[in-house]
């Protein structure tokens, strides 16, 4: 067993790979090539620009995966996991304390691996394309408050599901996944303001004359937002975008002001009634109640699985703690997740085409969208030449050139 799932684990390292590779060579095919749906947007330098970002991002992630994933199998096939998981046994005898040490112990491990690509990303790959305005000091600030909430978060999580482990043995799964609930709950409600001030400067719309129509659009498509706020992005990166978000009585829309820069009101709302639209479609409360469901059916599976006697030999382990063990679903996990992708990302594309015919239909103005996503592709260097198969089994959202050129087709008629 144990070389079949690590003969499983290189399997989906190698496809995840050969996919990656194989939408850069079709991407070195076609970079020369302006789609006709995006001419007026996009030029031959443009289009370079964007055929050279693309790569180096791929170059870096692909590294990136080869040494993460190459360090996790070490770690867990060659025996470094079970002798981390005796060293935390050795620190406490406390089930609840060794639950926090454990995986507040891995999160470090694996953000001190994760985090010289991600400078490089930042420093070198963002800032040679013109997106990077993050000083040193500004970055070191978000990335201590980041890691310090991350940890709390984590700490919480451990020792509140390691309580509910002792408290009830038989079906802590239950209950763990009642706490999932109510965190993502309490998340929604108060990350937008409690968390997000952490990390932006969010102030009223200072925009003149928007605010009113982005109310007014709201209220159309049956939506009360409370606030219109827009966000220093542009401290940090020049790339633009705008979301809506909340629950309940803390709906709010939240602009870039790179965004607000470089668009005109039209398009703003045109992007902004495709996020309505996720909302009016109930897209939001459809992923909501999936990953719920989904959630449960893994809590559940995990706990038949913590009970198998023979779990550690997976890896090769004589004997594991829990933690160990909980580490070893976890991977068993991620490798069941690889095939489901291209589901979930084909069910994602579905929602972007209805909430764009949505947003059609609210503003009566396709056009308008269509401008508003193609300057978005134009000044986020986007990949308009995605391999088809590479599109189909990663992308969340259709290829922007398809996208586009529905829009001005529905804009014709």
């Amino acid at each position: 067993m144990q070389h079949l799932l690590l003969g499983c684990a290189l399997l989906v390292t190698a496809v995840q790979l050969w996919l990656h590779a194989l939408n850069l060579r079709h991407l070195r095919r076609h970079e020369a090539e302006v789609p006709l749906e995006l001419a007026n947007e996009i030029d031959p330098v443009t289009l370079a620009k964007s055929a050279r970002y693309t790569r180096e991002r791929a170059r870096v992630q692909l590294v990136a995966t080869l040494v993460t994933r190459t360090a996790l199998l070490f770690a867990l096939f060659g025996g470094l996991a079970e002798i981390y998981d005796r060293w935390i046994g050795q620190l406490t005898s406390s089930f609840v304390g060794g639950a926090v040490l454990y995986f507040l112990g891995l999160a470090l491990l694996t953000s001190a691996l994760s985090l010289p690509f991600s400078l490089y990303q930042t420093f070198v790959v963002e800032a040679r394309h013109g997106f990077n305005r993050t000083t040193a000091g500004l970055w070191l600030a978000d990335f201590t408050k980041g890691a310090l909430l991350s940890s709390l978060l984590l700490a919480l999580c451990a020792s509140a599901g390691a309580a509910l482990v002792q408290a009830s043995p038989r079906a802590y799964w239950l209950w763990v996944w009642v706490g999932l609930c109510v965190l993502g709950v309490v998340l929604t409600l108060l990350g937008p303001v409690l968390i997000e001030p952490l990390f932006f400067k969010v102030e009223p719309l200072a925009v003149e004359g928007l605010e009113p129509r982005i109310r007014a659009l709201a209220e159309r498509a049956g939506v009360h937002v409370k606030r219109v706020f827009q966000i220093d992005a542009s401290r940090r990166s020049s790339h633009s975008n705008a979301y809506f978000t909340g629950i309940g009585p803390v709906k709010r829309v939240v602009l870039f002001d790179t965004l607000i820069e470089r668009m005109t009101h039209a398009e703003i709302l045109g992007v902004l009634a495709h996020e309505l639209g996720h909302w009016k479609l109930r897209h939001v409360m459809q992923r909501f109640l999936v990953g719920q469901a989904l959630t449960l059916a893994v809590c559940y599976g995990a706990f038949r699985l913590l009970a198998w006697q023979e779990l550690p030999g997976l890896i090769g382990a004589s004997d594991g703690s829990f933690f160990l063990r909980v580490t070893i679903v976890g991977f068993l996990g991620s490798l069941l997740d690889f095939p489901a992708t291209p589901l979930f990302s084909a069910w994602s594309r579905r929602h972007e085409w209805q909430a764009d015919r949505f947003a059609c239909e609210l503003t009566g103005d396709a056009a308008a969208l269509a401008s508003g996503l193609a300057k978005l592709a134009r000044d986020n260097l986007s990949n308009l030449h995605p391999h088809p198969l590479y599109a189909a089994f990663y992308g969340s959202h259709p290829p922007m050139t398809e996208r586009v050129a529905r829009l001005r087709a529905s804009a014709a008629h």
